[in-house]
């Protein structure tokens, strides 16, 4: 799935309780007020596409040639936090990515930005508040951070730009679909603005105003269903997925092919599958998708190769899909995990990181039977995987009530440089 921009992972909200609800999510009410400075701090969750984005459509407003379908990964294991903050004292707009200062002239921030200033202005023009109040005109400071390897293919733009959609929506006291927001940021954002199963529809309108996302089954629907994510690297990808997407548009066949005559049918096979919650025919599609989706980055010109060797003999394994990076999303049902786990721990034995190479929900060690010994083949690659993050289906973007959360201290600085 494409996962893009230097701000890797700055994306999506939705304001006030009504939002809430929507997103079917918990959400506690968080605006702060401190002084001069107004301050509201979320969290959004990652998600994985099964079936895969690949190519826009219209590349200002990041519409895609294709619909797409997704997992939504829980908060507890993986997410990106966002504080945003306005104050009459700001003199400029500014953000901060894991601590580093980034540039807010960036264009696709930019976009988020004026999308969601027009959206706040719009509501309070329509009547539903007073007239527009001073702080449209305030300056915002955001800090985000994530819990997780960042541009290393890990949907951290599409959770980072979810959280910043989501967070400027409550400071701004926007409360409307924030699908447009924060697709304009990265285009898979917009999935992370929901939990459970979502799908992003391609929409047929030039203006991409039926461009949104929406639920497809709650994160409560398929309790069994596990995920764990298999880390080749942490690196940032060779080609980013923004320029690898208008490359792959430009010179694969396959591509358009794929959009036009498999998608729609796949589309609507997955989502069979998740409301049946049909798991063979679900991996299986899976799987077939990813294969494909890697099949186009090689018919593009020049070739684009995201899977490694490692990822190659991790294909051999199981129930797989690989977004734009060697690292492997596994899925699987709660009562296979153990064994998986230690299938993978034969097949690449930790190295240095023996005790933090299982990260995530608790897994009970079991041993690994001859048989499967025998059936795995190959011989061990040692440090081939460098951890294991297990997780499952969670809620959308939350609201942080708790002072302490906030990353921006009372200057609107980020706390460890206030």
């Amino acid at each position: 799935v494409g996962r893009r921009g230097p701000i890797a992972g700055l994306a999506a909200a939705r304001g006030g309780k009504a939002c809430c609800r929507a997103l079917g999510s918990r959400c506690f009410s968080a605006m702060a007020s401190e002084k001069r400075l107004e301050v509201v701090t979320c969290t959004a969750p990652v998600n994985i596409a099964v079936i895969k984005y690949w190519g826009k459509r219209d590349e200002e407003l990041i519409l895609p040639i294709n619909s797409s379908l997704s997992v939504t990964l829980h908060q507890d294991q993986l997410k990106t936090t966002t504080t945003a903050a306005i104050s009459r004292d700001f003199t400029e707009d500014r953000i901060w990515l894991n601590g580093r200062e980034e540039d807010v002239g960036q264009p696709r921030l930019q976009a988020c930005l004026r999308e969601i200033r027009r959206l706040a202005r719009k509501r309070r023009s329509d009547g539903h508040e007073d007239p527009l109040p001073l702080s449209l005109s305030y300056k915002v400071h955001v800090a985000s951070v994530n819990n997780f390897p960042t541009a290393a293919g890990l949907a951290s733009s599409a959770a980072g730009y979810a959280c910043l959609a989501y967070a400027l929506a409550r400071v701004y006291g926007v409360e409307s679909d924030l699908s447009e927001v924060a697709r304009r940021g990265s285009g898979s954002a917009c999935r992370s603005l929901y939990g459970g199963f979502v799908e992003w529809r391609m929409g047929e309108r030039a203006d991409g105003k039926d461009s949104i996302a929406r639920q497809v089954a709650p994160e409560s629907h398929w309790p069994e269903l596990r995920v764990l994510i298999l880390v080749v690297s942490t690196e940032k990808k060779l080609t980013g997925s923004t320029a690898g997407m208008q490359t792959s548009v430009e010179t694969s066949a396959l591509l358009r092919f794929r959009a036009e005559a498999l998608v729609p049918a796949r589309m609507a096979e997955m989502t069979r599958c998740v409301r049946e919650r049909d798991f063979q025919a679900f991996g299986q599609l899976t799987m077939k998708d990813s294969n494909q989706f890697h099949a186009t980055c090689m018919d593009t010109f020049p070739p684009i190769s995201y899977l490694n060797d490692t990822s190659r003999r991790i294909i051999h394994l199981v129930a797989y899909t690989f977004d734009a990076g060697a690292n492997a999303v596994i899925f699987t049902l709660d009562d296979t995990v153990a064994e998986f786990v230690a299938a993978v721990r034969h097949s690449f034995p930790p190295e240095l990181n023996g005790d933090k190479f299982l990260k995530g929900l608790p897994v009970e060690p079991v041993p690994l039977s001859d048989e499967l010994k025998a059936a795995l083949g190959t011989d061990p690659t040692p440090g081939g995987i460098k951890y294991i993050i297990v997780t499952q289906v969670g809620p959308g973007p939350q609201v942080l009530d708790d002072p302490g959360a906030h990353l921006l201290g009372p200057n609107g600085l980020p706390k460890a440089a206030a």
